[in-house]
């Protein structure tokens, strides 16, 4: 397939990730010891840790998925950022104060402290797991979108961008991970507001008749309100549902994600810190306006100039007959194409956009934006794997008296290792149906109980080491029962037994029966020492 961007569109497309390559390996003189490649000898400004955390946040998932959700649906996934500045009062409040007072940069040595080796080691596992589906997951996602921009094969994208992102992470260390992050955030939100101008610029009614045409299909809708426990069930989750599926997901994530907590190490103060949660909590929520503004918008324009409509659905149709193996005639792609809906096409619209519509340039410059959502979510997985598997394996377990010199080999080594594991996870990816299915589906099961574990420790400071264990045990099984009956995994002869809630509650009730396990076990077999609430640095006690 020959290219369908114009040269210098590919010219700046090119530019772009070499510059960020040059940016992330000019870092290597800064980092050539430990601290300085884990937390940046804890000298980074808060706003630059912010912007990284915010990149981190919109990965290429975020910026097509939601542009492509709010095209094919409403604005209900929207809500999911509102959670961000109430799992923000928590960061701030809770988690950067304990993890700012040690020494360690590791977010599960304290896990260790409270409940013994056993859940440091459980906690890595999750994470390290998690991890590698999250960067195979991002690598396939980016090179199936700039396939069809590009020309380029889905394998070359995906190893091109593996060794780019793999080399500067592995040179330059964390500081280069959070100042290349900075440079993307900034061209994310500058492309971002670019389509949007774009796209009001080609309406041909412009802002009003976008909005009068969204509003009349319901486009902006934030989903139900029903509270009620029916709400559970429904295949659309409510706007309460997602809110509270978000304020979980996203303490898991200020609260016990190894990515986020090796930034609050790198800003000078405890101040800074702060400020960079605070930054990301409110940037967020209001850049992702953007994102399903702009799949609004595309919803619109679309819906108005249908001859666009029709493009994007024979492209669609034609790839759905070849890939059933099928002769793409043009009688036959005109009857799938007629069967599509828009949810059917969602993901290619955006895509279909730049290309047919961007001047000379600026669609590069666009495709860079999402190229730099990606590059800003994998290398931050990179260093922080890398980081946990010398200070929680090699220190931990194997030498930990190790010099600077080997322990700089072990990162090294790690990060090498990370870049080429999730690089194969993203080409064996091209064979599963649906990537981003298989990545929430991962991503419930390996995290399974790590927040849970966490908020029992910090909530019940007399839960002992044998509570914590069945609990654990306990919510594992309920998340693996709430996460595998909905999948092709359950017996048929077992679908009575099926898993009747929606899969946003999965980690809802997961986490919430090892805390309340935890407790109740804690209150009938620790007479006399009820459970306290105290979110402070947990001592070393009752293990």
């Amino acid at each position: 397939m020959n290219s369908e961007l114009r040269t210098f569109d590919l010219a700046v497309l090119l530019a772009y990730m070499l510059g960020v390559f040059g940016l992330g390996c000019w870092f290597s003189k800064k980092s050539s010891n430990t601290q300085e490649f884990m937390a940046a000898g804890r000298s980074l400004p808060g706003w630059a840790v912010g912007l990284s955390i915010f990149g981190t946040y919109v990965s290429s998932i975020g910026f097509l998925g939601n542009a492509g959700k709010a095209f094919g649906g409403n604005w209900n996934s929207w809500v999911f950022g509102l959670s961000l500045p109430i799992a923000a009062v928590f960061a701030v409040k809770y988690f950067i104060p304990l993890y700012r007072s040690t020494d360690s940069v590791s977010a599960y040595s304290h896990l260790e402290t409270r409940f013994g080796p056993w859940a440091r080691v459980y906690a890595l596992i999750c994470y390290l797991l998690t991890q590698l589906a999250r960067v195979g997951t991002i690598l396939y996602l980016v090179a199936l979108a700039l396939a069809p921009l590009t020309g380029w094969d889905i394998r070359v994208i995906i190893l091109v961008t593996g060794v780019l992102v793999t080399v500067y992470t592995l040179l330059g260390g964390i500081e280069a991970v959070i100042w290349t992050d900075v440079a993307q955030s900034v061209v994310l939100i500058l492309g971002t507001v670019l389509c949007v101008v774009l796209l009001i610029w080609e309406m041909p009614g412009g802002a009003r008749e976008l909005i009068n045409v969204a509003n009349t299909n319901d486009k902006f809708s934030l989903g139900s309100f029903d509270a009620s426990l029916g709400s559970l069930v429904q295949k659309a989750p409510s706007f309460w549902m997602v809110l509270v599926y978000g304020i979980f997901i996203n303490i898991q994530n200020f609260g016990i994600d190894q990515s986020f907590v090796q930034r609050y190490i790198t800003a000078k103060t405890d101040a800074d810190a702060s400020r960079s949660v605070i930054l990301a909590s409110v940037m967020f929520p209001v850049i992702s306006i953007l994102f399903f503004f702009i799949g609004t918008g595309l919803f619109s324009l679309y819906h108005t100039d249908t001859a666009l409509l029709d493009e994007v659905k024979t492209q669609v149709a034609t790839e759905k007959l070849i890939q059933d193996k099928v002769e793409p005639t043009d009688e036959a792609v005109a009857e799938k194409a007629a069967t599509l809906k828009d949810t059917d096409i969602q993901d290619k619209v955006l895509p279909h956009f730049i290309v047919r519509k961007l001047p000379s340039g600026l669609a590069g410059l666009l495709i860079a934006a999402i190229f730099a959502a990606a590059m800003s979510s994998m290398d931050t997985s990179l260093n922080s794997g890398a980081t946990l598997v010398l200070t929680d394996v090699y220190q931990r377990l194997i030498r930990p008296d190790a010099g600077e010199k080997e322990s700089m080999r072990v990162l090294y080594g790690s990060t090498l290792f990370f870049g080429i594991a999730g690089t194969v996870t993203a080409l064996a990816m091209i064979r599963v149906k649906s990537a981003l299915d298989m990545w929430w589906n991962l991503q419930g099961m390996f995290t399974g109980g790590m927040l849970g574990l966490f908020l029992l420790g910090m909530i019940s400071r007399k839960a002992k080491n044998s509570h914590a264990v069945t609990s654990v045990i306990a919510g594992v099984l309920l998340i693996l029962w709430m996460s595998l009956t909905t999948t092709d995994l359950w017996p048929e002869a077992w679908k009575g037994w099926a898993n009747p809630l929606h899969p946003f509650m999965t980690i809802v009730f997961g986490t919430s029966s090892i805390v309340l396990i935890g407790v109740l076990l804690t209150s009938l077999f620790s007479p006399g020492q009820p459970p306290q609430s105290s979110p402070a640095v947990p001592d070393q006690s009752e293990n």
